[in-house]
């Protein structure tokens, strides 16, 4: 029986940035849980892989190439996918960018694009979906955050503070959309191997510096993130609001 709290039959998740990646990773994690998913990146040739994909494995899955920082297109989309596939259950924001540079340098519209994107993309999707969750009174939103939403280290200072902003956004979601029987809750990767994160992974300094520094000995991936993201997702979660679970391998816990 305490199985099937973790069940998504019959739901409906809508997965930004899910291409590639760990958005990809998440929304195959939730389908193979038994919800339909919803994928979305800009990239029209990458989307259509990615639910090509899915389908294959069984997976009912539906593509909508939009971009999550143009409010009109968010607008649109969910207006068409609520209407062409029903009602979306779960949300995961997980659409990001990483830009490095130091902050004295740092150019100005990549900043701005960073925020737009990492931030403000979240605000704009969960805006245009959660209207149709407060009239049912019933909705799960995952904000995707990071171990930087905690920790800033030279290069990334746009991203972190981007991630820190999303960890309070989560919250204050949380905080208004709770009444409406809606839990938003973060996850936080900590080092995971990705396309941003490959350059790291080369850098053999670095690689040695995480995997002595995290308890757990080495890098995350993005089957790491499948557990945690079905349970914030599922009925197992229903009384937990404004939490960020953090899957980082321990980072957190050590100096």
């Amino acid at each position: 029986m305490s199985l099937e709290l973790f069940d998504l039959s019959g739901k409906i998740a809508l997965v930004t940035g899910s291409g590639r990646g760990i958005g990809f990773t998440i929304a195959e994690g939730l389908g193979e849980a038994g919800a339909a998913i919803v994928a979305n990146c800009v990239n029209e040739q990458r989307l259509s892989e990615a639910v090509k994909t899915f389908s294959k494995k069984g997976i009912k899955a539906y593509g909508y190439a939009f971009d999550v920082t143009r409010p009109a297109q968010i607008k649109q989309n969910v207006a068409a996918m609520e209407k062409q596939v029903g009602p979306i259950d779960i949300l995961v924001n997980n659409a990001g960018i990483q830009i490095r540079g130091s902050l004295e340098d740092f150019d100005e519209d990549d900043w701005r694009r960073i925020m737009d994107v990492n931030l403000t993309g979240a605000f704009l999707v969960s805006k245009y979906v959660v209207k149709s969750m407060i009239k049912r009174k019933s909705g799960k939103i995952i904000n995707i955050c990071s171990l930087q939403s905690e920790l800033a280290r030279p290069t990334i200072a746009p991203y972190a503070a981007s991630k820190g902003g999303l960890k309070m956004l989560t919250k204050a979601m949380a905080t208004e959309w709770g009444k409406y029987n809606i839990q938003v809750n973060g996850l936080g990767p900590g080092y995971i191997i990705t396309d941003i994160t490959k350059p790291l992974v080369e850098d053999k300094k670095f690689n040695s510096w995480l995997c002595e520094r995290a308890p757990a000995g080495r890098w995350g991936t993005p089957s790491d993130l499948v557990g945690g993201a079905i349970f914030l997702a599922s009925k197992a979660s229903d009384y937990v609001n404004g939490h960020i679970l953090y899957i980082d391998g321990g980072m957190l816990s050590c100096v």
